[in-house]
């Protein structure tokens, strides 16, 4: 059997390590457009137990990955001056960069050869391939390639936002929410490395308009965002890295695989950033997928379909978690009107999956400090 990978990113990396390891009498070939070194963006964050699958199913990945990941417990929310702690909430983080390396050593050690610096504009040239798989991110070639085959469709959110990274270390993951001249803007913001945090800024689009980030170039939006952000940032630098401002995508397909083409990750669905799920989606798509060929390799339809499934099921619900804390982003703007503590209240409930019951078992001490400012109506 022959599978062609497009994309080799944590998605196309980890599908190849499961596929390698599989024991399949496989050709198998990773294509990757970019430099082994050359990566978008600064860090990436995972919640406290994404990654604890993989201590069980995959050891070897987990050992590699986990003693370079930063952890932290709690959100720090900081609105009108004041800083309001949920406590009780852990994540893990690693830069992206030193992720991919971690799995490009995997893949080396494995046997997996990546072809990199090789953009493919043709999928043609795979004709004879068994399995074309799009790991190839959000303008996913694979994808494109037929369009109405996956009933694709792909929007862009109102929102602008900009990825940088900074030498200002935090504590804990941290949301900062300003009103500036121009309107409100906010911050993402966590430590990936022991001297490195990455920086996501977003606003709305008339906040955006308005400063004139649209006239600006990089480096000058860089520099007006420290001058903006220089409290929190404690007057350190922010840092670029391909900092353009975007519009978030939100990526949809009806069918994940048409004929010999099958796709995962990014190219296949994204999650906004606010949940911080997008790589462990992609990481489990890759599971899923290896799963699937493993369990019927001489029936590549079947084995697609039984990806999707078996798959979506437990995606759609991720992902329509994620859609609406983006929805409640696009508009934060307006929830700001709320003092600090019914602000972070209304942040904890935005997916539409936190009631208060379930928020108190995971933030009780932020709960008990948001009822003490509240007299609660009793029931009936």
């Amino acid at each position: 059997m022959r599978i062609v990978i497009i994309g080799g990113g944590p998605a196309g990396l980890y599908l190849s390590l499961l596929l390698k390891r599989s024991g399949l009498d496989l050709s198998l070939e990773v294509f990757e457009q970019n430099a082994p070194d050359s990566t978008f963006g600064f860090g990436v964050v995972f919640s406290e137990d994404a990654l604890e699958f993989l201590a069980e199913d995959d050891p070897a990945i987990f050992s590699a990955v986990a003693p370079h990941l930063e952890r932290w417990r709690g959100i720090a929310v900081h609105h009108r001056g004041e800083r309001v702690m949920l406590d009780g909430i852990g994540f893990t983080a690693i830069g992206r960069l030193h992720l991919l390396k971690l799995l490009q050593k995997q893949a080396r050690d494995e046997g997996v050869e990546v072809t990199f610096n090789r953009a493919v504009t043709d999928l043609s040239e795979f004709a004879d391939a068994d399995i074309i798989v799009g790991a190839d991110g959000v303008t996913s070639l694979v994808r494109r390639s037929d369009e109405a085959g996956f009933g694709a469709s792909v929007s862009y959110l109102s929102n602008r936002f900009a990825w940088f990274g900074t030498t200002k270390v935090f504590d804990t993951l941290s949301q900062t929410f300003l009103e500036t001249p121009h309107g409100p803007i906010n911050a993402h913001h966590y430590r990936y490395a022991p001297d490195m945090s990455t920086f996501l800024v977003e606003c709305s689009a008339d906040t955006f308009l308005a400063a004139g980030f649209d006239r600006m170039t990089e480096d000058e939006s860089r520099a007006a965002l420290e001058r903006i952000f220089a409290q929190t940032l404690d007057d350190h630098p922010l840092i670029s890295n391909r900092s353009i401002w975007r519009q978030f995508p939100i990526v949809q397909n009806e069918r994940w695989s048409v004929g010999n083409k099958v796709i995962l990750g990014d190219a296949l669905h994204t999650a906004h950033f606010s949940i911080g799920s997008g790589t462990r989606l992609a990481i489990e798509d890759a599971i899923a997928l290896a799963r699937a060929i493993r369990a019927q390799p001489r029936d590549v339809p079947a084995a697609l379909a039984a990806y999707q499934a078996q798959r979506k099921p437990i995606l759609d619900k991720l992902v329509t978690a994620a859609n609406a804390s983006a929805q409640w982003y696009e508009d934060f703007g307006t929830h700001m009107a709320l003092p600090p503590y019914d602000f972070a209240m209304s942040y904890m409930s935005r997916t539409g999956r936190m009631d208060i019951e379930r928020i108190r078992k995971v933030a009780p001490k932020f709960v008990a400090d948001w009822e003490r400012r509240h007299t609660l109506p009793t029931s009936p």
